[in-house]
């Protein structure tokens, strides 16, 4: 069936005053959604679920925070509500792709109180994991199938999964899948579901790849976009602090020594790493998000921000989009993002919801021209300070008394035992204080393993060794997934 071109709809005066009842959405979801304080619909909700319960294609275009999860989940779960039809082995009648394994799961915690209140099953599957688990819940049968485009293809090729029962099919921040080269996977899945089906696009930016996308997968499909292209949330305030090099680290030791939750960016995993251990060395507790850890140390240390246990997340671009915690104070670009769109995702992690917020940028002479570039196709006019330590500024951007948490000794005098062997364990004495002070400032008191991936989340203030296993042992496909931060 040929795709028509999109039929563009511009949503920004959606009605304030819809309601989920008046929408469409059925009883058990209203529910489910009164029972998590949901109770009003946000502006790209009130506009598009009247076309997706109706059944059609949409394209739907937010800003980040403005509530497409929902805005996907209900016609979803509506969907399969209406069209009972029994669980087969390996056969989801919805599937919903998303980038990151962060995002993934978010979807999926979002999405299972709702679910459970139509007696409907829902799995998610990603990279990084052992396969073995997900092979048995797909035997099992499964009603909503949340993937990662990677490790679906791997369960697909292994003819552990078949999308010829899909009835409704989600692509969730398409725009991302399109930075991290996932296109031509997406194309192969959507190719494996079937032609009739019901297919929602949703992304922040609605550029030419995913205008292909539209045009080769959907049908008639109506756009609706709630803002502009370049719209910021206006409860942000946009700082540059333009410091000497020497400066940097101090300066970003008092803001993220202040109360409340503090999301830094950098630009590498190496860096994100780094700077972790020296912010927990200055005595404030912090965490790491970033490729190269195995998936429980990231879903450990995204718990213990989300949590409140550690009010410090260090991240790679990772966590611009793949995370959702609300309540994030400040987000402090350590190293400016290298484009206006990571800029603007990277800031979207903060005033969500409704709250205010705070964006900072660290900037050194040598990235003047860059940061102004990067700002100005962001649209942000942002107040430029140059400053150092104990500028009186840092205490307006990050107010409250600042905290500090002794750290362990650097280097602990080792047991007489090793001191007989000091030539071969002084390497592994170094690994050990290293995971002593991470264990120290870890919810869990350990460290995450290595995982080789790119883009993904954090682990504690140290790492073990990489090992080989589970899901890296899965396929090629699988290994390659992993590095891609799937």
């Amino acid at each position: 069936m040929a795709a028509r071109r999109p039929q563009n709809t511009n949503s920004s005066t959606a009605a304030a005053t819809a309601t989920f009842d008046a929408l469409g959405v059925p009883t058990p979801l209203i529910a489910a959604l009164k029972a998590r304080d949901i109770t009003t619909p946000t502006p790209i909700q009130a506009a598009t679920l009247p076309d997706t319960l109706a059944g059609r294609d949409v394209l739907g275009r937010g800003k980040t925070g403005s509530g497409k999860t929902y805005a996907f989940l209900l016609p979803v779960l509506a969907r399969l509500a209406a069209t009972r039809a029994p669980r087969r082995p390996g056969r989801p009648r919805a599937l919903i792709l998303a980038p990151t394994r962060e995002l993934a799961t978010q979807i999926q915690e979002s999405m299972a109180p709702l679910a459970q209140a139509l007696s409907l099953v829902s799995l998610a599957v990603f990279g990084g994991v052992a396969p073995r688990p997900q092979i048995s819940r797909l035997r099992a049968g499964v009603d909503v199938l949340v993937a990662c485009p990677g490790r679906l293809a791997d369960h697909l090729a292994a003819g552990h999964a078949n999308l010829d029962a899909v009835e409704i099919t989600v692509l969730d921040e398409a725009d991302h899948m399109a930075d991290l080269g996932f296109l031509p996977v997406v194309r192969r899945l959507l190719d494996a579901t079937p032609r009739t089906s019901q297919r929602l696009l949703f992304s922040a930016t609605l550029d030419a790849g995913i205008d292909t996308l539209a045009k080769r997968y959907l049908n008639r499909p109506v756009t609706h976009s709630v803002d502009a292209p370049r719209a910021t949330v206006t409860a942000m305030s946009h700082h540059v602090l333009h410091v000497r090099p020497d400066d940097r680290l101090p300066v970003l030791v008092d803001l993220t020594a202040a109360p409340g939750r503090t999301l830094v960016f950098t630009r590498t995993k190496h860096r994100a790493k780094s700077l972790t251990r020296q912010l927990v060395a200055a005595g404030v507790p912090a965490v790491e998000l970033h490729g190269n850890l195995a998936q429980n140390a990231r879903s450990r240390n995204l718990t213990a921000f989300a949590n409140g246990t550690v009010q410090t997340l260090v991240a790679t671009d990772i966590a611009a989009r793949g995370i959702h915690v609300d309540d994030i104070t400040r987000v402090i670009h350590a190293d400016p993002p290298a484009e206006h769109k990571a800029y603007l995702h990277r800031s979207g992690r903060t005033a969500r919801a409704g709250a205010t917020g705070t964006v900072i940028t660290l900037m050194t002479d040598d990235q003047t021209g860059e940061v102004r570039a990067l700002t100005r196709s962001a649209g942000i006019t942002p107040a430029t300070t140059r400053l150092g330590p104990g500028h009186p500024l840092l205490s307006q951007l990050a107010p409250g008394q600042r905290s500090f948490v002794a750290p362990p000794p650097a280097n602990p005098t080792p047991p007489a035992p090793a001191r007989k062997r000091a030539d071969a364990d002084t390497p592994r004495r170094g690994r050990t204080s290293r995971n002593s002070a991470a264990r120290a400032h870890s919810p869990r008191g350990g460290s995450g393993q290595q995982a080789g991936e790119r883009g993904g989340s954090g682990a504690t203030t140290a790492t073990a060794p990489a090992r080989q296993g589970g899901a890296a042992a899965f396929s090629a496909r699988s290994r390659a997934g992993v590095r891609r931060g799937r």
